[in-house]
């Protein structure tokens, strides 16, 4: 009996490992890595990083996806420079596979050790509970499908916070990644051939443009994609049912 009682306690606090050890990981990276994992280091050892994978491209492949679920997983500084860095190595396409593949395994990491650790319990309490956060989850509950793809497609919402606010609301892991991986194409397409372009720009000691998702030609249409997944929503509200 007393073993058991002194287990529980190491049972309970177990589930939050894996988001202790993000967070952990994450603070060190934030200040051993921002110099590392930046644009002038990708320049400086373009040549070094072309020609292994000239010799290599399988390994290339592996290692640069692994360096991408990582980045995304314990949320380091460097998720930009990765997906230029894929475009460069890999051009557009598969680069943009590869990119896209990375970064929704990383994402589906960072998601499961916040479920595990906070959000099935946070999805319990609001599932009981009365008010205004009942109707907060019901809301989010009715629209998981729109309201997924419009946090991964407007440029606005951080990476990380579209992979833990799922995880907190008891959003299905299948829904999540499917959402992930799509919402994610748009963006990730976009930035993927700018990477595939760097070679001209470091030609001309130049820095690519990052802005270019804001341009109206690519914001236009991501805007209609967020339109667009919007609509259901929309058109609750329009008929009276509950929304958000």
């Amino acid at each position: 009996m007393t073993d058991m009682t002194q287990n529980q306690p190491k049972t309970g606090y177990a589930r939050y490992l894996p988001l202790v050890a993000i967070a952990a990981v994450a603070a060190v990276g934030f200040f051993t890595l921002r110099d590392y994992l930046s644009f002038d280091t990708l320049r400086d050892n373009r040549e070094a990083l072309v020609a292994f994978r000239d010799q290599h491209y399988l390994a290339t492949v592996a290692v640069f996806m692994l360096a991408y679920v990582a980045i995304v997983a314990f949320s380091l500084p460097g998720a930009t420079l990765a997906t230029l860095t894929g475009g460069f190595l890999f051009a557009t396409f598969p680069g943009a596979l590869f990119n896209v593949t990375a970064a929704t395994l990383g994402a589906i990491a960072l998601f499961l050790a916040a479920r595990w650790g906070l959000g099935e319990r946070l999805a319990a309490r609001m599932e009981t509970g009365e008010g205004v956060v009942k109707r907060i989850k019901d809301g989010i509950d009715e629209n998981q499908w729109s309201m997924l793809f419009l946090i991964r497609l407007v440029p606005a919402v951080p990476f990380f916070v579209a992979n833990l606010v799922p995880a907190l609301v008891g959003v299905p892991l299948s829904r999540f990644a499917v959402s992930t991986f799509l919402g994610i194409i748009p963006g990730g397409v976009v930035y993927t051939s700018v990477g595939a372009g760097l070679g001209d720009v470091f030609e001309r000691g130049e820095t690519p443009d990052l802005g270019i998702i804001f341009e109206p030609q690519i914001l236009l249409p991501i805007l209609g994609l967020c339109a667009l997944a919007a609509l259901p929503i929309v058109i609750k509200a329009v008929r009276g049912k509950k929304g958000l």
